[in-house]
């Protein structure tokens, strides 16, 4: 008669380590609970739209103290003057329809117009010229010296010269816009091109690529960031150089209304005419930036 042998059963001794035992701290959180929104971005957002709107009030009180002080609206207008003309000169007034018969934003319209076209006439063959001085060294011997003697020349030094050849309608503006936005664009698209990357040029040489599809597909895309800041300064320079342009025969124009306001000394129109020609410089800039951002996110990045 055989029994079964009882079977002890103990607690086997616990494997872990005192750092390895598993911690009681309650349950884990359930899967799918949100994190909570950290507010740093936000916070650092809203001190930079703080510190910019306080810079502007400040930049405010400034101008009405410097007036004050002036004592001479022809001298220096306040803040008041130049906010009557903007709403001056965006209504019809006793039959007066804005400065010389076109409202404010007319006349700024006119300029940009003219902006649009010259820069990207001048961008345009900027970007050709800088391909080739970058690309062919014969020729960035030769050509390099003109352009950066072109780019040292002041706007009003040769605009004299092309109202002589194509007289004082649109063509000259245009022209003068064209040639001040080319230098930029072009220094900056040749320096880039020249300097594209050594290895991914050869390594597409060596997988049998053409000269046309090392430069487009290789030395292109490595100088666009370089360009892009050469078509902003070259959008820049465009605009700056508008009033130039609108020195002949300007009105209608933003430029033309400023020169023809200095003229009988109406400064609130002349500071009305920089401040719309400074606020809509800032919100191109902002949108090449944009453009730029969109069109480009690999720079920065090896």
């Amino acid at each position: 008669m055989t029994s079964s042998p009882s079977r002890s059963v103990s607690a086997a001794p616990s494997l872990l380590t005192p750092d390895e035992a598993p911690e009681s701290a309650g349950p884990p959180p359930a899967e799918g609970t949100p994190a909570a929104p950290a507010p740093a971005g936000r916070g650092r957002r809203a001190r930079r739209i703080g510190v910019r709107v306080l810079s502007l009030l400040a930049l405010l009180a400034l101008w009405q103290l410097a007036a004050a002080a002036a004592g001479n609206p022809s001298f220096v207008p306040a803040p008041r003057a130049v906010w009557d003309q903007l709403v001056l000169l965006s209504t019809t007034h006793d039959g007066v329809r804005g400065y010389s018969g076109h409202l404010l934003v007319e006349h700024l319209g006119i300029s940009l117009r003219r902006i649009l076209i010259g820069s990207a006439l001048g961008v345009a063959a900027g970007l050709v010229l800088g391909v080739v001085l970058g690309a062919v060294p014969w020729i960035r011997l030769v050509a390099e010296p003109v352009v950066t003697f072109v780019r040292a020349l002041p706007p009003l030094a040769y605009f004299s010269l092309l109202i002589i050849w194509f007289g004082i309608d649109e063509t000259p503006k245009l022209w003068l816009l064209a040639i001040a936005a080319l230098p930029p664009v072009a220094v900056a698209t040749a320096a880039a091109v020249h300097g594209a990357p050594t290895g991914l040029v050869e390594a597409a040489r060596a997988l049998g690529a053409s000269r046309w599809d090392v430069i487009k597909d290789v030395v292109l895309p490595a100088a666009l960031p370089e360009i892009f800041t050469g078509v902003r300064l070259a959008v820049g320079i465009a605009y700056s150089s508008v009033v130039a342009a609108e020195t002949v025969n300007g009105v209608p124009g933003i430029g033309g209304m400023v020169r023809d306001a200095q003229r009988y000394l109406q400064t609130d129109v002349v500071v009305l005419g920089l401040l719309a020609i400074g606020l809509s410089g800032l919100l191109i800039d902002g949108l090449l930036r944009a453009a730029e951002t969109r069109l480009i996110p690999w720079r920065g990045r090896a």
